[in-house]
């Protein structure tokens, strides 16, 4: 069964299931989830822990013998499998299925992978784990969100703080939650009784936000403008070469017209579009008119041939352009080169 995050601590308290499916593209909970499950495991007496990683040396014998041996220190045992596909290829899943077909009370496995897409989630192997235990999917949050989990991580530490804290550091981190978790420790460090205002975190706290261009286009094809637009602000900060997005967005331009002009049933895989995204693409696809593709077109074409051999006048503001245009925002155009 599918667990949410936040309910993980308490599921924990209940007996260990005999796998667990972890899930998710955040580091930061990802490691906290996983030291959760240990702290869980050696309270119900599983006292030994394996840990592999199922790359292409990986050998899916050796998972089945771990899971066989009886342990000489403890009766139990924590498994964990760590996927950095996601996939555990045809012999890893028909594996899987077979432990899972007669699970020992003593052995709990634990695979950690990337985010699971829906084509994964439909694979047998998957199906058969998460019946037979437990799903927790983990993401990045943002806004809102991201703003309470930084209340509460401020809270844990011990720390009062201002109403307005929180929303500054999850301004200040966002997109990077183990960057926030570390600016939290560090301002326990400095003001371990001192109530934190706006002025205190602003002194100490470092700009941890990494966004990368994947983020970026992200945000343009759901037709975030003003996310998008943030996005930029922050990569021209890291110094990130206007040459690189350009090339991004003529790429997503090409998938937005193969889309906006498919007669038939759409190949996904050689566009390079997985899982929800597809559904993404389809409502940009659906949103940009055709005269509004053609106008990006030139715009994205003029701009490459001006960052490759004139001098451009602030690049990232004619980005900024570039990708409100395939939000479908109407913008005015702008001189480029002096």
């Amino acid at each position: 069964m599918q667990i949410n995050m936040h309910n993980l601590s308490g599921q924990l308290q209940q007996t260990l299931p005999p796998c667990i499916l972890l899930f998710g593209d955040e580091p930061l909970q990802s490691a906290q989830a996983v030291d959760a499950i240990r702290t869980a495991a050696r309270a119900q007496g599983f006292a030994e822990r394996h840990t592999y990683t199922a790359d292409k040396e990986f050998s899916w014998d050796t998972l089945i013998e771990a899971s066989q041996t009886m342990s000489l220190f403890s009766d139990k045992q924590l498994i964990e499998c760590h996927l950095p596909t996601g996939k555990p290829g045809k012999v890893g899943g028909q594996v899987l299925v077979e432990l899972m077909a007669n699970p020992s009370p003593d052995v709990v496995l634990v695979i950690i992978g990337p985010r699971a897409s829906r084509d994964i989630q439909n694979t047998k192997w998957f199906k058969t784990l998460n019946q037979a235990g437990w799903f927790v999917p983990f993401y990045a949050v943002s806004g809102g969100q991201l703003t309470q989990w930084v209340a509460q991580q401020l809270r844990d530490a011990g720390l009062a703080f201002a109403s307005d804290v929180p929303a500054f550091l999850a301004n200040s981190c966002e997109g990077n939650m183990l960057a926030g978790y570390q600016e939290i420790q560090k301002l326990k460090l400095l003001y371990p009784t001192t109530a934190l205002t706006l002025e205190l975190c602003r002194d100490a706290v470092t700009e941890q936000s990494r966004y990368n261009m994947f983020q970026l286009t992200d945000k343009v094809i759901q037709g975030d403008a003003q996310g998008a637009i943030k996005l930029l602000y922050r990569l021209e900060s890291e110094g990130v070469e206007p040459n690189a997005i350009i090339w991004q967005l003529i790429k997503e331009w090409q998938i937005l017209y193969r889309i906006k002009h498919s007669s038939g049933a759409i190949n996904w895989r050689a566009l390079g579009v997985w899982g929800q995204g597809e559904k993404a693409y389809l409502q940009a696809a659906h949103r940009l008119s055709q005269s509004q593709l053609l106008d990006a077109q030139t715009q994205l074409e003029k701009a490459d041939f001006a960052f490759k051999n004139q001098t451009v006048v602030k690049p990232y503001v004619k980005l900024a352009q570039l990708c409100l245009l395939l939000t479908g925002t109407a913008v005015p155009k702008l001189d480029l080169v002096v």
